[in-house]
């Protein structure tokens, strides 16, 4: 298996992309990596690993352009190069911490979306404060104006990879929504309310912002508008936290001392609520893997994303996905999309 990963996007490309690669390398003796970036830059990171090519080129997309202009303009840009060998099935999966709207557009032109999904969506695996846990969220960006056929496709889609990658067996499905009663909301959570109410999922209705932490669904549907809020909302305060922790923990010698002493545990709670272990954001509905990983992420989130695509690769998970929305069993879905 040959992945495809941009080595020029994120802040700190293109270190952590080659570090995150290289200990997925020595776990997977099966995998094989092509890192697109420059060369000169990127030899004396790789050494002498045999397992990784380095396709060259010096041309990047940077986090302030205009992603579809950046994409047609751009045409040996490493993401651009990343998602190209993708398509020509040179590479299984690419992944990149570059920009969000320029990856999607990639993706888009490059690969395309698989036929019957309307609008791809971006969907993060989050944490919650339950060991082992964690739900899928989307869509959380990908689309600023979305119809409830949408968001009975992105339930469709969270639904296998929950069942596939996340081994949830009948996972449940909730709607992130104002309100738990199911009149509650706009128009367009309303009439999504009806569409998953009636889908072959395990639907267990609204879901407060509130209570997305605690873990009431493994998928939580959202429009791109309202979901892409919720996650810098959620992403802000926990910084927020950690900082008021850091000054109040450390305002005296005595909270000093009870900081050593309680160390071991608040690093296991920080490492608990890190996002970096649960992977990168799927770009749900695009004819192939294409993984977007943090901006600001480091080795770590790397190699868990090279996971993830490994097991979306080996469940074959976009596969599945197209085979659920080609069949005349799920003429009901394609009848309301």
């Amino acid at each position: 298996m040959r992945l495809a990963i941009d080595a020029m996007g994120g802040d700190h490309a293109p270190d952590a992309m080659v570090e995150g690669a290289i200990k997925a390398l020595k776990e997977f003796p099966e995998l094989e990596i092509t890192l697109v970036g420059d060369k000169e830059k990127l030899k004396d990171l790789v050494g002498e690993q045999d397992r990784i090519d380095i396709l060259h080129t010096t041309e990047k997309i940077e986090g302030t352009d205009a992603p579809v202009k950046a994409v047609r303009q751009k045409k040996q840009a490493s993401m651009v190069l990343a998602v190209k060998e993708v398509r020509e099935k040179r590479c299984a999966a690419a992944i990149s911490a570059g920009n969000t709207g320029a990856l999607m557009a990639s993706g888009l032109f490059g690969v395309g979306r698989i036929k019957g999904i309307d609008r791809p969506a971006l969907a993060p695996t989050l944490p919650t404060i339950h060991q082992n846990k964690g739900f899928l969220f989307l869509d959380v960006g990908a689309n600023a104006e979305t119809k409830p056929e949408n968001m009975l496709q992105y339930a469709i889609m969270g639904n296998i990879y929950a069942e596939k990658v996340m081994h949830r067996p009948n996972p449940r499905i909730g709607l992130l929504n104002i309100g738990e009663e199911a009149g509650k909301g706009n128009d367009l959570v309303k009439d999504a309310y009806k569409l998953l109410s009636n889908a072959p999922i395990n639907f267990v209705g609204n879901i407060e912002s509130r209570e997305l932490l605690e873990g009431p669904a493994d998928v939580i549907v959202a429009d791109g508008f309202s979901g892409n809020m919720v996650l810098k909302s959620i992403e802000g305060t926990a910084i927020s936290l950690m900082k008021l922790l850091k000054e109040t923990l450390g305002g005296s010698l005595y909270t000093k001392v009870l900081t050593g002493l309680m160390y071991g545990k608040l690093k296991a709670v920080k490492q608990h609520m890190d996002t970096s272990a649960y992977g990168g954001a799927l770009l749900f509905g695009l004819a192939a893997p294409i993984i977007k990983v943090h901006g600001s992420a480091k080795s770590e989130a790397v190699y868990t994303a090279i996971k993830q695509a490994q097991i979306l690769i080996d469940e074959d998970v976009v596969g599945i996905i197209e085979h659920t929305f080609h069949e005349k069993h799920y003429d009901w879905l394609n009848s309301k999309a």
